[in-house]
């Protein structure tokens, strides 16, 4: 069995293992204890911080640790949105975000926000003007993703952020960079994003574990009440065998990220051009994209029926996302993108990881191949 669903999690990596596993047996300390076993707890927390923040090019201390991306995404909008309301109660966001996004905007839709969802394009896409333009008096948050976790499509993030500075500095602009670390060069005090949210597994590291970066300066509003872990912001004991998990996972991502790149967009782009001649087979993704995520749909057949043919032809893909897979829904990022109700509700996703090989990419396209001869009979009938 051959697993291509990387967008969706990873498996740790054996390094990241090791390392998680010899801090649990030697290092249980309590890194808000004063006593020696605190001490030696916290002097590994402060380094992988310090790892984490070289990992992405910030200051140390602008990084919140979390239990992941959907926590950070959380803290960063709705933290920003509580904290400067007397700015305005508006946001700006996209119709293709992540769940974690577009739930939580809804959320401070419910609670009195307004929020401006901008139309994406056909590959699902916005550019810098239109964020430009959306900007009122009252806006006080942008949140985008670097990369949709669904089709891989890239929003030029660097481009909108230095133009939202440049004509509304006191917007604060938050960047879901869950699907970009790692794969593409990544740089959020480059970008001017004052928030950018993390998730170790994505990566190769531990799941349940994450971080937010939060650029000096910025304000949040704290959504968990207790200790005062985490500069404030996030109250509970850290979990620091999977923190030095996460900064170890980062460390080697962000090494290993061009060459990835380099290597997985070889094997993306035959991917892209299999799927675009098998008949039945329609492509939402382009080689513009991120280059491990192809998305594509079988209009006509359930996607489900489609994803569980590959498996039993020994390879593992995804639908959707992994946080809206079992959903009977069509896929609202596909909506956005313009496709229609049955090429939405058919889509599948293929994302790719360091251990795929060109042999790995040759066993996916025959098993493409056979799954849509197999299901040919049944197309009328779904």
């Amino acid at each position: 069995m051959k697993y291509f669903d990387y967008a969706a999690t990873t498996p740790p990596h054996p390094e990241v293992v090791r390392t998680i596993t010899e801090i649990m047996e030697a290092q249980f300390g309590n890194a808000s204890s004063i006593h020696g076993y605190g001490e030696r707890a916290d002097q590994l927390l402060r380094r992988a911080r310090a790892g984490c923040a070289a990992a992405i090019g910030v200051k140390a201390d602008e990084i919140i640790f979390t239990s992941g991306a959907t926590e950070s995404n959380n803290l960063a909008i709705k933290g920003a949105a509580l904290r400067y309301a007397s700015r305005g109660k508006h946001i700006i966001t996209t119709a293709a975000e992540h769940a974690s996004v577009y739930e939580s905007v809804l959320q401070l839709q419910q609670w009195g926000w307004e929020v401006t969802f901008l139309p994406v394009d056909s590959e699902g896409r916005v550019t810098a003007e239109q964020v430009i333009e959306a900007v009122r008096s009252d806006t006080v948050l942008v949140s985008l993703m670097h990369v949709n976790n669904e089709t891989g499509t890239v929003h030029p993030v660097q481009e909108i952020g230095q133009q939202l500075k440049q004509k509304a500095p006191r917007v604060l602009f938050h960047v879901d960079g869950v699907q970009g670390f790692g794969k593409l060069p990544v740089a959020p005090a480059q970008w001017k994003a004052d928030l950018y949210s993390l998730s170790a597994h994505k990566v190769r590291g531990p799941k349940g574990t994450g971080l937010l970066y939060v650029r000096d300066g910025v304000e949040l509003t704290s959504l968990l009440s207790g200790g005062s872990q985490e500069h404030g912001l996030r109250a509970g004991t850290e979990n620091v065998a999977m923190i030095v998990g996460m900064a170890k996972a980062m460390r080697i991502a962000a090494e290993s990220q061009p060459d990835f790149a380099r290597r997985i967009r070889v094997i993306r782009d035959r991917m892209i051009d299999t799927i675009a001649v098998i008949p039945g087979l329609e492509l939402n993704s382009t080689k513009e994209g991120a280059p491990h995520i192809v998305n594509f749909s079988y209009p006509g057949m359930k996607a489900e029926v489609a994803l569980h043919t590959l498996e039993q032809l020994g390879c593992t893909v995804s639908t959707q996302s992994a946080c809206s897979s079992r959903s009977a829904e069509p896929s609202r990022v596909l909506l956005a993108m313009g496709r229609e109700a049955a090429c939405a509700a058919g889509g599948l996703r293929i994302s790719f990881g360091d251990e795929h090989t060109e042999e790995d990419a040759a066993m996916l396209e025959q098993a493409l191949h056979q799954m849509v001869a197999r299901l040919r009979p049944l197309e009328r009938r779904m």
